[in-house]
């Protein structure tokens, strides 16, 4: 079989989200394919759908019923090793993909002998095929061919998702690129490890992949648990970056992707957005940054690439996590004042 399309499903039945993404599965210009469905112990209508497509597609759709929930990691694990395809490619439950995305993405990496292929992502709010004028890239011509130290260098800055490319399920049974499970944010744990375990990377400048943003959606709902996930997720790239002997060769570039999942995006997504937002918490985030990364602030890609408020407010964090927490709060408080009074 040629290729194997993983589909995490958990409580995707409201709003015909799931069916939107099975249909366009279901509707791709390929024949030698698979959908495994992994309903990952939904209490919704999610696993019904499930197996209506299966009856009515046995041939393309097979489910498979967890009864314990474990997160998509989990899911796509339980997909990874139920697979027969020669390449896998990962597709979350709420999005959907263009009718031509998987065939032609075969078709490059027949033709170049590549083994890992990429394109682009639309990010949409509305189920439609319509491109929207917000487009994520993914890759560039630039990163095409045999991977080599610099292209992987610019594949871990700039490589895009996991979700819009597919690879040699090959090459990931070999290096066990198991995702972690009861965690959100597995993705960002293991993105690093499909991009430098890959030999010839292929890009596709087309948005091909619908990435549907709504308002429960993982991006628009935060905890402390989802904060805490992702401090997880920064450890678990770590740990697989030395397990698969890459830290050394590309530490600049690991130590800043570090630093961006597991401290900036942390801290500026809980503290405006935890409530309530706690000094403890700031303090035990940037300890634990600074003692896995102590220089992480002369990092030459978190000098270029960080704005100055944020590399202000960062300094200010790791020499006084309590003024930071002050001046933040004050700060927070008075841009929302403006705010609210600049819409009376």
């Amino acid at each position: 079989m040629k290729l194997s399309i993983i589909v995490p499903v958990y409580n995707m039945a409201r709003d015909k989200k799931l069916e939107f993404c099975m249909d366009s599965l279901i509707g791709q210009n390929l024949s030698d394919f698979e959908i495994i469905a992994v309903d990952d112990c939904s209490t919704d209508n999610s696993l019904v759908i499930l197996k209506d497509y299966e009856s009515r597609f046995p041939d393309k759709v097979k489910v498979i019923h967890s009864e314990v929930n474990k997160h998509q990691g989990g899911a796509k694990n339980i997909g990874i090793r139920e697979a027969c395809g020669e390449w896998i490619g990962f597709i979350d439950a709420d999005d959907w993909i263009d009718p031509d995305m998987y065939r032609q993405m075969l078709e490059k990496a027949e033709a170049t002998g590549a083994d890992m292929v990429g394109c682009d992502l639309t990010l949409v709010s509305e189920h439609t095929y319509e491109v929207s004028d917000d487009i994520e890239r993914n890759g560039s011509k630039k990163l095409c061919g045999a991977l080599d130290h610099e292209k992987k260098k610019q594949l871990l800055l700039d490589g895009g998702r996991l979700v819009v490319k597919i690879y040699k399920r090959a090459t990931i049974l070999e290096n066990k690129l198991f995702f972690p499970e009861n965690i959100f944010y597995e993705d960002n744990a293991m993105s690093n490890s499909y991009l430098l375990t890959a030999n010839h990377y292929e890009y596709i400048d087309k948005p091909w992949y619908y990435y549907y943003q709504h308002e429960a959606s993982t991006v628009h709902s935060f905890s402390e648990k989802m904060c805490r996930d992702r401090m997880e997720a920064g450890r678990i790239m770590l740990s697989e970056a030395r397990r698969l002997g890459f830290i050394s060769e590309f530490r600049p570039e690991i130590e800043f992707i570090f630093t961006q999942l597991f401290y900036v995006n942390t801290l500026f997504t809980y503290m405006p957005c935890v409530k309530p937002a706690k000094l403890s918490f700031v303090k035990e985030l940037t300890d634990e940054m600074m003692e896995t990364f102590p220089d992480f602030e002369k990092n030459s890609y978190y000098v270029e690439r960080l704005n100055q408020e944020e590399k202000r407010l960062i300094h200010m964090a790791c020499g006084s996590p309590l003024l930071f927490y002050i001046y933040y709060k004050l700060l927070w408080g008075y841009r929302n004042l403006r705010k609210r009074l600049g819409n009376k």
